[in-house]
């Protein structure tokens, strides 16, 4: 439970259908081995004491007692086991039978949930047999061996020590409905809803089960814990699949597959990352009655991370997504570039070549902007500045670059202007400071800002998400511009969008962008060595922008703390950094993020393109003197 994580699980059970006591066995050894795995929450399918299929049988005074004597063999043994577990049978509650899951931990029954929506339709005919929970008066009590227990729809259960660990339950046929419990147990503060299912196999209700369970956590921000019934029911109409889905917040976690042979189904769900999320969605709302909230006690432990957590958060895994991501960022950029260059009437789109990553798409955002607006490319004005630490690489592709693209290509020199300047202002050219390097950069923006206003054109920035958030940028130098397309766009994602471009390129120009992959990130202010070659690498300064984005993809979009974000960087690169490197770095990040938002306050506008951006407008509202001590603290 540290940090919010919690181990759920949707588990299967082997019913034989109408043996209850048989079914009893078959679900104390699923939660046995649930208790093994250090599982939370434990989600069994639904009627499973009995089996779903029993039809009429659900009549007979001899199943439904037998349902209460296997119910309480299951308390009793849950007594000196960990998870807390939903399990569905039949109940019987002044005169009506009711499809039920009840929810025990330790040895206690603390709620029954009766289903609300009953499933009126060929195959599945509950009606006949089942009461709806709307005909009850809101949360009742029941008493099952002298014991008086809360049984309702309105029942939440929540850890009496965390608050956050608060679940609810609908059963099967509710989570299609139009109008769901859930929807109700999560505006009441249920971060958790759990399903116990039985839902038959036909073609493609898979996906349509996926979709449902997927966008059911999207709407509610919560996780899902969907367990189905298996193959072991009754196939006299129907076959069930045993496909269990568990999803947070829109996205499925774990899937067992229909038919997939597996026990229990288990994964972590985030709830910090969830609170998170509810926090900062305002149109989510809250309201308390008329639901109950019954307490559980479970023992504080350390959840073991099984979840997949990938190294580059901002890029999709899937090649078809990442084309899919690439080729939408694309359109976004070029289509606000577009507007802004019609907006201004500008003759012409300027932007600073340098032959890195960030330029280069820059660049071709700036020619697709052009071929939205009917425009050729030589109204593009590409710039290249070389200076003391231009290297014939960089000078080399982006030559080439233009050329391929057909921008008309300015060289210009600012060794000599910089030279003066240094005079100027009493800069020795031998000493690497941040003045010298600063005044380089500045000077090429002070360049290209004067050939924009003396060709009528705008100004396109180059700098990236990633450098805005490090502060690694001259203030009113790359820091500057009149529209910055790539403002959104972090280092780790820029390299895949280039080259998506490059795979669809000519020949020529696919050398060209795949050279440009290849070079490392450098700012290009201090001396080439003696072979010409880059002598500045800003990953050796700053730090990998792989753990940079990483931390800053969590920081801001779930606003996790600096130990959350070290535990994951660990679980993460433990194959490609030591806590030494990890440690070092975040507070490089942590320092960095705080000291530099002034640069962030008056940034130029830019297109966001995803959920993370830090435009000081809408995105990222901080003031610039804020302390971080508080979150070197939490890291030491």
């Amino acid at each position: 439970m540290k940090d919010g994580f919690i181990k759920v699980a949707a588990g299967s059970v082997a019913v034989s259908v109408a043996d209850p006591q048989k079914n009893a066995d078959e679900i104390i050894g699923r939660i046995q081995e649930a208790d093994r795995a250090g599982v939370h929450l434990l989600v069994l399918p639904e009627l499973c004491i009995t089996g779903y299929t029993c039809g009429d049988l659900f009549y007979s005074e001899l199943l439904l007692n037998g349902a209460l004597t296997a119910l309480e063999k299951i308390r009793k043994a849950t007594e000196e086991l960990y998870p807390v577990v939903v399990v569905g049978l039949p109940l019987r509650y002044q005169s009506k039978l009711f499809n039920c899951a009840a929810v025990l931990s330790q040895g206690n029954i603390l709620g029954f949930v009766p289903k609300t929506h009953l499933p009126n339709y060929a195959e599945f005919y509950e009606m006949r047999q089942f009461s709806s929970a709307e005909v009850l008066d809101g949360t009742e009590t029941i008493f099952i061996n002298d014991e008086e227990i809360p049984f309702g729809a309105n029942l939440l259960f929540r850890h009496q020590a965390l608050e956050s660990y608060c679940f609810g339950v609908e059963i099967c046929e509710d989570l299609w409905a139009p109008e769901t419990p859930s929807q109700y147990l999560a505006a009441a503060g249920a971060l958790l809803i759990a399903n116990p299912s039985a839902s038959n196999e036909v073609i493609s209700k898979d996906d349509y089960r996926r979709l449902l369970v997927s966008a059911t956590s999207a709407r509610l921000i919560a996780g899902y814990i969907y367990s189905n019934a298996g193959p072991e029911e009754s196939t006299q109409d129907m076959v069930f699949s045993r496909h269990h889905l568990i999803a947070e917040n829109g996205a499925i976690l774990a899937e067992n597959a229909p038919f997939e042979e597996n026990q229990l189904l288990i994964t972590e769900i985030d709830l910090q990352r969830l609170t998170a999320e509810r926090h900062k969605n305002t149109s989510f709302y809250s309201r308390s009655d008329p639901f109950s909230v019954l307490l559980f006690d479970q023992e504080l432990r350390e959840t073991t991370l099984t979840r997949h957590y990938p190294k580059n958060p901002f890029v999709p895994a899937d090649p078809s997504s990442l084309s899919k991501r690439a080729e939408s960022i694309l359109q976004i950029q070029a289509q606000g570039l577009k507007k802004r260059l019609e907006h201004t009437k500008a003759q012409c789109a300027v932007v600073g070549i340098s032959g890195g990553l960030d330029s280069t798409l820059a660049l071709l955002v700036a020619a697709r902007a052009m071929k939205l607006l009917g425009r050729p490319n030589s109204d593009i004005l590409a710039v290249t500045m070389p200076c003391f630490g231009t290297s014939a690489r960089t000078k080399t592709n982006a030559v080439s670059l233009c050329r391929e693209l057909g921008a008309e290509l300015m060289e210009i020199d600012i060794t000599a202007a910089v030279s003066r300047h240094f005079a100027d202002i009493g800069q020795e050219e031998t000493v690497y400071d941040v003045t010298y390097e600063n005044s380089q950069a500045r000077e090429r923006t002070q360049v290209l800002m004067d050939l924009a206003n003396r060709r009528g054109g705008l100004l396109v920035g180059t700098g990236d998400l990633s450098e805005l958030a490090l502060g690694w940028a001259t203030y009113n130098g790359d820091h500057m511009s009149m529209y910055g397309v790539n403002a959104s766009v972090p280092k780790t994602l820029v390299r895949y969008i280039v080259r998506y471009e490059a795979e669809q390129a000519s020949p020529v120009l696919r050398a060209t962008l795949l050279d440009i992959l290849d070079t490392p990130v450098s700012p290009e202010l201090l001396p080439v060595d003696q072979n010409g070659e880059l002598s500045q690498k800003t990953e050796d300064l700053v730090g990998p922008y792989e753990l940079h984005d990483f931390y800053l993809y969590h920081f801001l979009r779930f606003g996790y703390t600096p130990k959350k974000l070290l535990r994951l960087a660990r679980y993460v690169f433990q194959d490609s950094y030591d806590d030494e490197v990890l440690i070092h770095w975040l507070k490089t990040f942590l320092r960095r993020f705080f000291t530099q938002q002034f640069k962030r306050s008056c940034l130029p506008d830019g297109p966001k393109v995803g959920s993370v951006s830090l435009s000081p407008r809408g995105d990222w509202r901080m003031p610039s003197d804020a302390s971080f001590a508080l979150w070197i603290n939490d890291l030491q």
